[in-house]
């Protein structure tokens, strides 16, 4: 009895070691590369915790390239492999969902997930999902405030989005009627896979004076070309990730990425230790960063003011 005990005091991680298998976290994200520094704060939070990589849990990372039908192939996969936890991102759990209600899955980040059918509630999100929540259309008229001061002759605006994911659209009328107050002329470009990125910048080059990108899998799997698509143009990008900032784009402002997924760790451990997903409120971001790249900004001929530079997070030099 003494033994038997001591078992159920040991944390779920000894005691599935114990069991022979060690509990799966399935990770599906657009590539490496866009993810590394996020997976890496997944890591890390989770470590802290006492899930360790190999030695109290298993983590799976899988890539989509931003690619849909390569979502369900991984949805699948998990699916067979009895992953204990799912953790992806927005556009990609309606696949899930599809594929297991039991599985708990947790959106490391997603547009609007009430909006988009993804939880019943913020509060109460039920069934197998839950995560965290980007409200990325709140903030989409101050990323065009910080635009309009470093181009101060800022008049026609493209903005890129994923027509294929109904959050990203969501995000881009948003977009549309922060700038038309603003006075901005728009030309919104839907993509729906890696072979429409060109075309767009082809349509629009030479007749716009800057870009808003509305981030998400399509895109990131694809930053690095649309970055040089950039440079061609000379035009400045505007957007809500700050890996984009540094690499290339004008300036970032939206939530801090690696925070979130320390957080999503958080959930993580919770539903690893008993509690169901639907009962785990969604949350939302509290740190919001500004990147602005002074490099770009030179090469574009532009001039970022002091007054943006002070409220910067990061400047790139």
């Amino acid at each position: 009895m003494t033994l038997l005990g001591a078992a159920a005091a040991w944390p779920l991680p000894a005691r599935a070691q114990q069991a022979g298998k060690l509990p799966t976290i399935g990770v599906l994200g657009p590539d490496a590369v866009s993810w590394a520094a996020r997976t890496a704060a997944l890591a890390e939070r989770l470590k802290q915790l006492g899930w360790i990589d190999g030695r109290t849990i298993a983590i799976e990372f899988r890539w989509s390239e931003g690619r849909p039908e390569r979502v369900t192939e991984v949805a699948d996969e998990f699916v067979r492999q009895k992953v204990d936890v799912i953790v992806t991102y927005g556009s990609a759990v309606a696949a899930f969902k599809r594929a297991t209600r039991d599985i708990p899955i947790v959106f490391a980040i997603a547009v609007d997930p009430l909006g988009i059918g993804l939880v019943d509630s913020l509060s109460r999100p039920g069934g197998n999902v839950t995560g965290m929540s980007l409200q990325q259309a709140e903030i989409a008229g101050k990323r065009l405030e910080f635009l309009r001061e470093i181009v101060p002759g800022l008049g026609k605006l493209a903005i890129l989005f994923d027509a294929s994911y109904p959050a990203s659209a969501r995000e881009a009328d948003n977009v549309q009627v922060s700038a038309r107050h603003f006075g901005l002329a728009v030309r919104p470009f839907g993509l729906q896979r890696a072979a429409d990125i060109a075309p767009a910048f082809n349509a629009f080059k030479g007749q716009v004076d800057a870009v808003y990108l509305v981030d998400g899998a399509l895109m990131e799997a694809n930053r690095d070309a649309i970055i040089s698509l950039l440079f061609d143009a000379k035009l400045p990008l505007v957007v809500g990730t700050g890996s984009y900032a540094r690499a290339g784009a004008l300036l970032s402002y939206g939530p801090n990425y690696p925070d979130l997924f320390r957080r999503d760790a958080e959930i993580v451990d919770k539903i690893l230790r008993g509690t169901k997903p639907g009962d785990i409120p969604v949350e939302q971001p509290t740190k919001f960063d500004l990147i602005v790249n002074l490099k770009t900004a030179k090469a574009l001929g532009l001039t970022v003011p002091d007054k943006l530079l002070a409220l910067a997070d990061e400047v790139i030099e």
